[in-house]
């Protein structure tokens, strides 16, 4: 695969991966073409990833906004760190998702884990988004629970939600989604008895 396609691919999934947490993504951004994507960002070597940059609004909430970055070095240190966490702070923007070519530095993880909560920055490898997992046909439906609602579903239960099933926080489609702990996905199966099978679970 070269190199603009392998891009195009790994940019597409985020968007995906952005519309399905409910922010705003245009059917035209997100169902681009290979062609428009060439077009607009190169068709050879010349692909820069910080060229490839995404910043998106919540749909209910537009002050909540988030940024996707691709950062151009192959192992991101503490320095790549900073300056994206800088235009975070310039744009006031608080989340944002880290798409790397390889595994980074102990120094940068940790760098991440002191900004949190102030900022919150995912990490994903680009091979990790060459394909969007929540399009194959084994994974079923998720939808994270507001806190009314995740309220509501407990008292309905007269359940604790530590009494409810768990999806560990670094499980693949809880990263899809950016689950954090504490939340609770509600979980569409097909059932050959009962058409659909629904079951919640808590990020932990």
């Amino acid at each position: 695969m070269d190199f603009p396609t392998r891009m195009y691919r790994i940019r597409r999934t985020c968007l995906e991966m952005l519309s399905d947490r409910g922010y705003l993504i245009t059917e035209e951004e997100r169902d681009a073409t290979l062609d428009a994507f060439k077009e607009k960002f190169g068709s050879a070597g010349d692909v820069r990833r910080d060229d490839l940059t995404i910043m998106a609004s919540k749909v209910d909430d537009p002050t909540e906004q988030i940024f996707v970055f691709f950062p151009d070095e192959v192992k991101v240190g503490v320095k790549t760190i900073k300056t994206l966490a800088e235009r975070m702070r310039n744009e006031g923007v608080q989340r944002a998702i880290m798409v790397t070519q390889a595994n980074m530095t102990p120094f940068a993880k940790q760098c991440l884990s002191e900004m949190a909560p102030k900022y919150l920055i995912e990490l994903f490898q680009e091979a990790e988004l060459l394909v969007n997992i929540t399009k194959h046909t084994l994974v079923p439906q998720h939808r994270i629970l507001t806190r009314d609602e995740k309220q509501t579903l407990l008292d309905r239960y007269k359940v604790k939600d530590t009494q409810l099933p768990r999806i560990q926080f670094n499980d693949p489609v809880a990263r899809y989604y950016g689950m954090q702990r504490g939340q609770v996905v509600r979980i569409v199966r097909p059932s050959e008895t009962a058409g659909r099978y629904v079951t919640y679970r808590l990020c932990v």
